[in-house]
């Protein structure tokens, strides 16, 4: 039997099922005090002079961490990018052997989350500034080139060949026939990735590498929730004005959602773009001298400690179906409670318009408050264990995804919605057979791209949370077990290799 689109985005949901049946075997009951004062402090955060101006200035180091590697990992993944597209190689050299090569040697980096990088070179460099650029830098370059290669090797060539028919040079003709048609994607995938690196310099401060960050770990440990509530305001502020300056710059210059669709836009859009691109040298260098980052003392590494044959066999024996297994189910879970969340949520609040803003907040403050506290927090009142995990990794999920969907449906026509409410159909079936209908495929795509991003994630939430490859890796790091941990990295990078590849597959398939 076949499934009609829109109900499909409601069977992850489903999921909800069985967690309703877990969750009250999972309770402790020790702090649900604790998340009443948690909850109460979001109306009374702390306006301590000496706390906001503690909150502020790791907040600047949060920004400054973000945009400098923002902006190195454009850099490095557009010149990689260019480096490993088949159309490039195949005009300048006639094979496109060297950049199936480069693409795979990418794939490694990509795979690893940025908080094993900061981890890794946390042991290796000592702690640092540079520590937590670098640590978002390799991944998001390797991220953006095979975005940038991709995109470059679907736009039309026929520009391209005539100009080589007519006697161009090949570096010339590229630039002239790909560079305009490649600009608009690659500023519009660049703001997206702005986001990401927010967030990512957040959750790094979580694990020790300095900003706003670390001041959150520190106000949630020692109970000071109105502190707590100040430093996720200010956050919160940052990254809606961002969300909004991102927003106005796509409807400026009439780039596509991640839905891939077109908003209206006007002109100069390349004069403005090359403008702000040329703003970034100069602002990576203000940044840089302002967080103290020394580019000498990268090349001071300390020594790996050496690895002995009875070590390794130490690590083989760990149990690794059991944590593969574990960080598989940790994704599905979290996959399907945020997929299936965000539009389950939305036919939950349709007949009451006033409701939205309250889910808008609600998936604000999902997308900003890291994975790792999210988890703390859960800890107080459940055990810590695959469920607890989830729901963490899923809350933090569900606030990207509930945000793509409601752009997604704002960007829609309302035609057939109106048409089913003029038939005398209720709020939530006109919304779901209207809107939904639409969006259906693409979101469902875009939630497959998203259960590959999840996958990398368990391992921020398994360090907290106890289990998968997460809870594993940080007993390695504790105890130096270098043997175990380079394989807990490969386990990790042939588990997101694959997982990319079926989410790869899907979204082809839906699209």
């Amino acid at each position: 039997m076949k499934i009609a689109p829109p109900l499909q985005v409601l069977i992850p949901a489903g999921v909800i099922l069985p967690l309703a049946l877990v969750l009250p075997g999972l309770c402790h009951g020790g702090g649900w005090e604790l998340i009443g004062a948690f909850a109460e402090a979001a109306l009374h955060p702390s306006l301590d002079p000496v706390v906001v101006d503690s909150l502020l200035r790791g907040l600047g180091v949060t920004v400054g961490v973000a945009l400098l590697s923002w902006s190195l990992s454009l850099m490095l993944g557009l010149l990689l990018g260019l480096a490993s597209s088949r159309l490039v190689w195949s005009t300048l050299s006639g094979t496109a052997l060297p950049a199936e090569l480069l693409r795979r040697l990418l794939a490694i980096p990509r795979s690893i989350h940025e908080l094993i990088w900061g981890l890794l070179l946390l042991q290796v460099l000592g702690l640092q500034p540079a520590v937590a650029v670098l640590a978002i830098v390799i991944p998001y370059g390797a991220l953006v080139a095979r975005v940038i290669s991709d995109q470059l090797d679907a736009l039309p060539d026929q520009t391209l060949k005539a100009l080589l028919s007519a006697g161009s040079a090949g570096p010339a003709a590229l630039l002239t026939a790909m560079g305009p048609p490649l600009l608009p994607g690659v500023v519009s995938y660049g703001g997206y990735r702005l986001e990401c690196a927010l967030r990512s310099a957040t959750l790094l401060g979580v694990f020790g590498l300095g900003g706003l960050g670390n001041e959150l770990l520190l106000t949630l440990q020692s109970l000071e929730f109105r502190e707590l509530w100040s430093g996720l305001w200010l956050l919160l502020a940052v990254m809606l004005s961002l969300e909004s300056l991102i927003r106005a710059l796509r409807q400026r210059w009439g780039l596509a959602n991640r839905f891939g669709q077109a908003q209206p836009g006007v002109g100069r859009q390349g004069r403005e773009i090359l403008l702000l691109l040329g703003l970034l040298l100069p602002l990576m260098l203000a940044i840089s001298h302002s967080l103290g980052i020394e580019p000498a003392a990268l090349l001071h590494w300390q020594p790996l400690p050496p690895l002995h044959s009875q070590h390794w066999q130490e690590a083989l024996a760990l149990p690794w179906g059991r944590l593969i297994g574990n960080t598989l189910l940790l994704t599905v879970l979290s996959a399907c409670l945020a997929v299936g969340g965000a539009p389950l949520l939305l036919l939950l609040i349709a007949p009451w318009r006033l409701a939205q803003p309250l889910l808008r907040l609600l998936w604000a403050l999902g997308r900003l408050w890291p994975p790792p506290l999210t988890a703390l927090l859960l800890l107080f009142v459940f055990k810590p264990g695959i469920w607890t995990a989830a729901l963490a990794l899923g809350f933090h999920n569900l606030g990207i995804l509930g945000r793509l969907l409601l752009e997604g449906a704002e960007s829609c026509s309302g035609a057939a919605e109106d048409a089913l409410h003029g038939q005398g159909v209720g709020a939530r079936v006109a919304l779901l057979y209207g809107r939904f209908s639409a969006l259906a495929r693409s979101y469902l795509a875009y939630g497959a791209y998203r259960s590959d991003v999840i996958l990398r994630e368990t391992v921020v939430v398994g360090l907290m949370a106890g289990t998968g490859l997460g809870t594993q890796l940080q007993e390695s790091l504790s105890s130096f077990a270098w043997d175990q941990i380079a394989l807990l990295l490969v386990a990790y990078a042939a588990l997101t290799l694959v997982g990319e590849d079926l989410s790869d597959r899907a979204r082809r398939r839906l699209l």
